[in-house]
């Protein structure tokens, strides 16, 4: 809370009159609104902007260098674990990026330890030094298909509702819910009809999707065409243009964003690990592959930070001019995003500012309760039509799944994969404790010629897991993962070859995300060395569980029709 005393001191400052806390010397600032390039200084006091002007005095001088000065971006919809490492992890890796502010949905750590894993969130960041804010997870579990660690109804989440990190109520999944007026989720939806509720439909339109609006659900990350975006855009939905590790929809949709529809635009990872922000970034890498593709310079600058702040209710934030937030990234090229400083509620970041959060405790360390698997496990009986046995199809790049069908071997041990075919075993296994099922089924798409990939990160009730050529490897696979309290698994031929234990809920390493990095380096190489062709096997084996995404999937329950929302026979 401001008090008059420092009110009084911004005003002053903000007129030269006093020295400001903060001044960043000597940058070419981008107006977000006209386009326009001004040279200047910023005055800062406390975390609040307090003049652009050609000339300041302050406590501390940076050197702007001549950079460019745009506003922090803001990730409107992701989710932090999925970067495999902790929030503060998180804050110290993809800070220095210039994103300022997240907006996250702890659904994954919800879907194994409910409110725990919601406190844990609240509890981190109220150290980050990034501003992290929370959507509360609306749909724990995801749907009545699998089986998840928790469940969220509304008397769960109320209690978070005051928390001062808290925005509103996450991504609406379960849209089959929302159009059959499930009196369950018209509890949830009704208690946020007052706040803001992220919506989540992919490819619904038409009267589904007025339907769907009518709840007052404003937005939207699951477009995966241009002509989707458009219609969602018209019927008052704000867009959120993803690019993550799996899920990459800005080549698709990046004609939407022009000068008329910017202000009603912002941008997502929604899923990405650290190995790709390693490698390409994270927020700054989808703003300098926009300008690329030819988007108006200035309107992708303002999608990252002004529209984000404006879509969510941020009114604080989002451009650097006086009384507002200093979130700032400096830049050594506008064209290429290149960030090479940024200042967050007035502080110019540094390891000093993530050695001074106060530490959080880590949840979860106990949740992998599956019991060891043999290969007789993962036997699949022989069809009474072998010519149509179903098989997810999965193409890189997207979490989408194909239904597919193909004739398969089979001998004593059932169905067997087809390898010249591409197709592998799946297999999910329930590892909450509850029941123990495992569901079996075949997958088409990951090109492995042996060897076998497992994976406690299965989005969104985190079972386990596994892809694989033999039995016997998924086996050998699955028993490390469970040794290992969570993470990812490579064998071949009965040896384990790579391993990334994540042992925070068999979601999250304990690890500096540069050792997280390497092991994600060593784990894609084993892949690979099993002929595996997509560029991100792990992401994409985590989201083959996923029932609330078209159009085949595989639960702990079994074989899943997303499109008919009911198992394969």
């Amino acid at each position: 809370m401001t008090t008059a005393a420092a009110l009084t001191r911004m005003i002053m400052a903000g007129q030269g009159k006093e020295p400001a806390d903060l001044v960043i010397k000597d940058v070419r600032l981008l107006d977000v609104i006209t386009g326009a390039l001004a040279e200047t200084d910023i005055a800062i006091v406390g975390d609040r902007i307090v003049g652009t002007h050609a000339s300041y005095e302050g406590k501390t001088v940076v050197d702007g260098k001549g950079r460019f000065a745009v506003p922090g971006f803001i990730d409107t919809h992701l989710h932090i674990e999925s970067s495999l490492v902790t929030p503060f992890e998180f804050d110290r890796c993809v800070l220095p990026h210039g994103v300022t502010t997240v907006i996250c949905d702890p659904h994954e750590i919800a879907n194994v330890l409910g409110t725990e894993g919601i406190r844990y969130f609240l509890d981190c960041a109220e150290q980050t030094v990034m501003d992290v804010r929370v959507n509360l997870s609306s749909c724990v579990p995801a749907t009545a298909f699998e089986t998840a660690g928790a469940a969220l109804e509304i008397e769960d989440l109320e209690p978070f509702r005051s928390h001062p990190k808290v925005i509103g109520l996450a991504e609406m999944m379960n849209f089959p819910g929302v159009l059959n007026a499930d009196p369950g989720i018209i509890a949830k939806l009704t208690a946020f009809q007052d706040g803001h509720i992220d919506g989540h439909a992919p490819l619904l339109l038409g009267m589904g999707l007025n339907g769907y609006l009518a709840a007052a659900i404003r937005t939207d990350h699951e477009a995966t065409s241009a002509a989707e975006a458009r219609e969602k855009l018209a019927k008052g939905m704000a867009i959120l243009i993803r690019e993550g590790s799996v899920s990459k929809d800005l080549k698709a949709l990046a004609e939407v964003l022009d000068e008329n529809t910017s202000s009603f635009v912002a941008l997502c990872t929604d899923d990405r690990n650290p190995l790709d922000i390693a490698e390409e970034g994270h927020l700054d890498s989808s703003i300098r592959r926009l300008i690329a593709m030819g988007r108006p310079l200035h309107h992708v600058y303002r999608a990252a930070s002004h529209s984000a702040a404006r879509i969510f209710g941020l009114n604080d934030r989002g451009l650097v001019a006086p009384g507002w937030r200093a979130d700032i990234a400096l830049l050594d090229s506008l064209e290429d995003c290149r960030v090479s400083d940024v200042v967050t509620a007035g502080r110019l970041v540094g390891p000093h500012l993530f050695a001074a959060r106060r530490p959080v405790a880590a949840v979860g360390l106990s949740s992998m309760k599956a019991k060891p698997v043999a290969p007789d496990d993962f036997i699949v009986p022989v069809r009474a039509d072998r010519n149509q046995t179903p098989v997810i199809g999965v193409k890189p790049g997207l979490i989408l799944t194909f239904r597919e069908s193909a004739v398969l071997p089979s001998s004593d041990r059932g169905t067997r994969p087809d390898l010249e075919a591409d197709v592998l075993k799946v297999a999910v296994i329930e590892r909450h404790g509850k029941n123990g099922n495992i569901g079996r089924g075949f997958v088409k798409g990951f090109g492995l010629k042996r060897g076998a990939i497992a994976s406690s990160v299965g989005h969104d009730s985190h079972n386990i897991t596994v892809i694989g050529a033999t039995d016997e490897d998924m086996a050998v696979a699955v028993n490390r993962l469970i040794e290992l309290h969570g993470g990812f698994v490579v064998s071949d031929g009965g040896q384990v070859t790579a391993e990334l234990a994540l042992p925070i809920a068999g979601l999250m390493s304990p690890k500096p995300f540069e050792e997280v990095t390497h092991d994600l380096h060593a784990l894609r190489q084993a892949a690979y060395a099993l002929d595996c062709s997509l560029p991100e096997p792990f992401l994409q084996v985590a989201f083959l569980a996923l029932p609330v995404i078209p159009h085949l999937k595989m639960t702990d329950r079994g074989l899943f029709d997303v499109d008919k929302f009911d198992f394969v026979d």
